[in-house]
């Protein structure tokens, strides 16, 4: 079993930045590849970007690549998610997410473990 708990999300003005972050907490041997997913009002949870525990192997999605780098410190088990160049449609509420394998992968069926999410909002 492994817990997510994710911070760092509020109000921005557009063109502003946030840094998420996500501690993972439980078996230790579970805590592998990790990634960002987001869901707005009505719409499909969306693949933001992952990464793999090991080798550093990362992978974006179309929609805000350019914009986010992912990156972790795994002695710490927490996951960063820095973006910058926020757009009103970037509003969202943001999820960590862990799988049980340090392949990195885009569909959310892929992953394991899920946190409560935090809410991005972008608005003048």
């Amino acid at each position: 079993e492994v817990q997510l708990v994710e911070s760092g999300g509020g109000l921005v003005q557009p063109g502003g930045s946030l840094r998420l972050s996500c501690v993972a907490s439980g078996c230790a041997f579970s805590i592998l590849a990790m990634g960002w997913f987001r869901q707005a009002p009505g719409k499909e949870r969306e693949f933001v970007a992952a990464m793999s525990r090991f080798a550093g192997i990362t992978a974006y999605g179309d929609s805000m690549k350019g914009r986010v780098t992912i990156s972790r410190d795994n002695a710490k088990n927490t996951l960063f998610l820095q973006m910058n160049a926020l757009r009103t449609e970037d509003t969202a509420v943001y999820y960590c997410a862990d799988r049980t394998s340090n392949t990195v992968e885009r569909s959310p069926s892929m992953y394991d473990f899920w946190g409560q999410g935090t809410q991005v909002t972008v608005s003048s």
